[in-house]
C-alpha cells in the first residue's frame, strides 16, 4: 500500500515559520517528483513548489521564492519544506503529492499519489 502523509501543520504568527514534511510509506520518495499544493477558501487549487526526481532541481513560484525551501532527507524518506516569513495569505490547507517518471510540472493530474492536507494558519 503506498501512502503519503502529510505533517507539520498549525497555527503562527504573521512572519513565523513552519515546516512541513512529506512522509513516503510503501515506496522510496528518491526516486519520485514530489510536489506541494495549497488551497484556500475561495481561492484556486495551487501549485507552489516541485524537486525533481535524479538531480533534485528545485522550482518556486513567485510568491513563495525566497521565503519557502524544499528539500529531500532521504535517510528518513521525506521531503520537507520550510516555510519562513509567513504571511496571513499563506493560510491553506498544504497537500504534497508524489509522481513516477515525470518532471518540472506543477499540473495536478500528473502526480499519482497524495498526502491527506494540513491545515496551516498565519494569523496575529
Amino acid at each position: 500500500q503506498l501512502q503519503l502523509v502529510d505533517s507539520g501543520g498549525g497555527l503562527v504568527q504573521p512572519g513565523g515559520s513552519l515546516r512541513l514534511s512529506c512522509a513516503g510509506s510503501g515506496f522510496s520518495l528518491t526516486y519520485y517528483t514530489i510536489a506541494w499544493f495549497r488551497q484556500a477558501p475561495g481561492k484556486e487549487h495551487e501549485g507552489i513548489v516541485f524537486i525533481n526526481s535524479g538531480d533534485d532541481t528545485t522550482y518556486y513560484v513567485d510568491s513563495v521564492k525566497g521565503r519557502f525551501t524544499i528539500y529531500r532527507d532521504n535517510t528518513k524518506n521525506t521531503v520537507n519544506m520550510q516555510m519562513n516569513s509567513l504571511r496571513p495569505s499563506d493560510t491553506a490547507v498544504y497537500s504534497c503529492a508524489a509522481g513516477y517518471a515525470i518532471r518540472s510540472t506543477l499540473e495536478p493530474p500528473q502526480y499519482d499519489y497524495w498526502g491527506q492536507g494540513t491545515q496551516v494558519t498565519v494569523s496575529s
